[in-house]
């Protein structure tokens, strides 16, 4: 009996490798895939070495229809705990944890970890539990200015068997080991974090992050009450929510070295189906946690010529009021740029915003924080640790993301 599961559970997973194949974005290649998949591994994301390089009519196989999901409008409130958990109806979540980490020598190190789940178009129309509904993809990195470049892994499976899964009501994803988990998810652990406390753990060869997240300020609601508008249009927005200045502890590892690590944190939560504009390229964002307790997030959508469509910022005073800016209050501009010398992309990791009457510039911690994640998105995006300056004094410290320098960037 066992041996003929295991027969048969080795003949499904072999057979799984040209469907996580043709699930993965254009132009990802059998070896891009191989690359993320460990033996360890083997029973969450397949290996798929047997896959032609994927095309972009096999990764639209990827992309949700309006018509067969959920719509973001306005007027919606955010629910908590419930909308902590995951919202299978729309096309597109993620839950995003970057921050600023310190060992006992006191060096900065950046941090992110990243789950995003995806909804097939045909999620509603097949019966059976073998049929992908859910795609999870989670991205881990670490800016350490001692290695002068980022370090970073990634992980793909489709959300079945309970291999990958986001769980509705509650903080709760996971792609095998790896995982971002509420308290009550972990409750039956020797190792949990505080009432309202997450714990986020990514494991890879080279890198290793076991972190304690607790909460220190309610929910700090975007946009409108929850509904981030990412365009002109009304049905290009976004539900999202940000917990800053979350309390971190844990472990980081690379390679055969463990350290204790402390530091502050950043989780966006975020959840759409329509997200971005039809001729918008990608977006430059930020979050900032400003020292006294203050938050700010400030985005950008741009279109082809490289110019912004459409803009945004929220911002929590230290004492707690918060304040939304429109985009005509809300304007960045690129004081420094740096290229990679690996894919020739040229970002502008240095910034000027200017966000109603506050300017703030924003410096790197190190310049190569290229993520090349075309073995799960397809895409090569900049997400890095960034130190907020006013009057020439650090005010906060936070991270920067910017996509659609490499290619057009496509959800």
């Amino acid at each position: 009996m066992i041996r003929t599961f295991r027969s048969s559970r080795r003949r499904f997973l072999a057979g799984s490798g040209a469907l996580v194949a043709s699930l993965v974005a254009p132009g990802a290649t059998a070896a891009d895939i191989a690359r993320v998949t460990t033996a360890a591994d083997a029973a969450m994301v397949t290996t798929a070495a047997d896959a032609a390089t994927v095309t972009p009519a096999a990764g639209a196989a990827m992309v949700t229809k309006a018509a067969d999901a959920a719509m973001v409008t306005p007027g919606r409130s955010l629910r908590f705990p419930d909308d902590e958990g995951s919202h299978p109806d729309f096309g597109i979540e993620w839950w995003y944890v970057t921050g600023w980490l310190a060992d006992s020598s006191a060096r900065p190190i950046g941090f992110q970890i990243t789950f995003f789940r995806r909804r097939f178009a045909s999620a509603s129309n097949n019966p059976s539990r073998f049929a992908p509904r859910q795609m999870i993809v989670a991205h881990a990195a670490i800016a350490d200015p001692r290695r002068g470049r980022l370090l970073h892994a990634q992980r793909i499976g489709r959300s079945a068997f309970d291999l990958a899964a986001a769980a509705e009501g509650i903080t709760d994803v996971h792609i095998g080991e790896w995982a971002l988990r509420s308290h009550a998810s972990w409750s039956q652990t020797n190792r949990s974090p505080s009432d309202g406390g997450l714990r986020a753990v990514a494991i890879d060869r080279e890198l290793r992050l076991d972190l304690m997240l607790d909460r220190t300020q309610p929910p700090l609601l975007q946009g409108n009450a929850g509904y981030s508008r990412k365009g002109p249009s009304i049905a290009s927005a976004s539900y999202y929510y940000t917990l800053p200045h979350l309390a971190v502890s844990g472990t980081l590892a690379v390679g055969d070295k463990t350290s204790r690590v402390t530091g502050r944190a950043w989780l966006d939560h975020e959840w759409s189906s329509t997200y971005m504009e039809p001729d918008a390229t990608g977006w430059d964002w930020i979050g900032i946690n400003l020292d006294g307790g203050g938050a700010l997030m400030a985005f950008q959508m741009r279109g082809p010529d490289g110019k912004p469509i459409w803009s945004g910022a929220t911002m929590r005073a230290p004492g707690g009021g918060t304040r939304s800016y429109e985009p005509a209050d809300v304007r960045w501009t690129s004081t420094r740029r740096w290229q990679s010398p690996r894919t020739r992309v040229a970002y502008p990791v240095a910034w000027r915003i200017f966000v109603g009457d506050l300017e703030i510039e924003l410096e790197p911690l190190i310049d190569d924080q290229e993520l090349d994640a075309r073995a799960t998105t397809g895409t090569v995006y900049w997400e890095g640790a960034v130190a907020a300056r006013a009057g020439g004094k650090v005010i906060g410290r936070g991270y920067l993301e910017m996509t659609g320098y490499w290619r057009a960037f496509r959800i």
